[in-house]
């Protein structure tokens, strides 16, 4: 073969090559995740994370405790490589059942908090959520607010509104409930807060600050990014509904507002430990932790992301610091004292 010509197509192939972005080259590459996050910006997340690095990310989607059985079912054999829930005692929990196994990153550890990552580096917090009261600012007056307990005091009868008790954000409060009061007093605090209610525990968080908003009750349990997702909603109907009530943030003079998180960890048996760190590393980005600010309406937790507007509106506040293993532990017992309480 002529050189010159030998020449001129390895020229031509390496300028063909140039214009290929690396994320086909890279194609062959991907991660399995199992996830209990239902968001479509999650999605628009994973693409964004294979267009940057060319790294596939593929998912399947169960409840947290539904994909801790699968990954028990599936074993060694599990097409798995990151198991991410939104409760921290479901971290907890896959933690325990030898599920996950310790990453080390140097960009995690310096962006995240060492309260919002397993001690034995087992998982990391992703986003945080507060569980707070929604009230009508026509009908209380915040003076009248303080407490989570304060909420089985008879002057709420008939004021309150709450999701089911099966629900994990309610049974994470009732966990850490329990681990401030003990077990007798937070049963009896469930009964009398389930006694105050003006109808039967349905829907869910958006339904109790629609239910707010319509003068049906005063008072309502939510996390907080239900009622930015209120404000963000294209239905006008929502946005009027999220503008007829205010946040209060309970406990700040005691032990603070009670703060579930979104989170992740690596599979155990997985093989690809260092792409999975890197979409963990990738998600923990400002760029995208501040894009969960305003998509989600989910606070960062990484300590270099802003807040959104939204979430500075609702103001500072201090967090429950207690343990997440606590959401773990005693959420057997969080179920049984709230069965035992009727709350439904």
């Amino acid at each position: 073969m002529n050189k010159g010509f030998l020449h001129s197509l390895l020229a031509a192939l390496a300028a063909l090559a140039a214009l290929v972005p690396s994320s086909q080259i890279r194609a062959a590459e991907e991660i399995t995740l199992y996830t209990q996050r239902h968001y479509e910006f999650d999605e628009s997340v994973h693409r964004l994370f294979t267009e940057k690095t060319g790294i596939v990310v593929k998912v399947v989607k169960a409840a947290s405790d539904e994909l801790i059985v699968r990954l028990q079912e599936e074993g060694a054999n599990t097409p798995a490589d990151l198991y991410m829930t939104a409760d921290g005692g479901g971290l907890d929990r896959a933690k325990k059942a030898g599920l996950l196994q310790p990453f080390s990153s140097k960009v995690i550890e310096e962006k995240v908090p060492a309260t919002l990552r397993d001690p034995d580096s087992e998982w990391v917090a992703l986003t945080k959520r507060a569980r707070v009261l929604i009230y009508s600012p026509e009908r209380v007056k915040p003076g009248e607010l303080s407490t989570y307990e304060d909420l089985a005091d008879p002057k709420w009868r008939g004021r309150l509104v709450a999701r089911s008790s099966s629900n994990i954000y309610n049974q994470s409060l009732m966990t850490t409930v329990i681990e401030a009061n003990g077990a007798e007093a937070s049963g009896a605090w469930a009964a009398s807060v389930r006694k105050n209610m003006v109808r039967p525990p349905q829907g869910g968080d958006r339904d109790q600050i629609r239910a707010v908003s319509s003068g049906l009750a005063d008072v309502a349990i939510s996390n907080t990014y239900y009622l930015g997702l209120l404000e963000t909603s294209e239905d006008q109907s929502d946005r009027d509904a999220a503008a007829a009530v205010k946040v209060f943030f309970p406990n700040q003079e005691g032990r603070g507002a009670h703060v579930n998180i979104s989170g992740a960890g690596i599979v155990k048996s997985s093989k690809k430990a260092a792409l999975a760190t890197q979409f963990l590393e990738f998600l923990l980005s400002d760029e995208i932790q501040s894009m969960y600010t305003v998509k989600t309406m989910e606070y960062p937790v990484s300590e270099t992301a802003k807040w959104s507007e939204t979430q500075l509106k609702w103001g500072k506040f201090t967090a429950d610091d207690v343990a997440f293993s606590v959401l773990g532990d005693r959420n057997a017992e969080a179920v049984r004292l709230f069965n035992k309480a009727g709350w439904e």
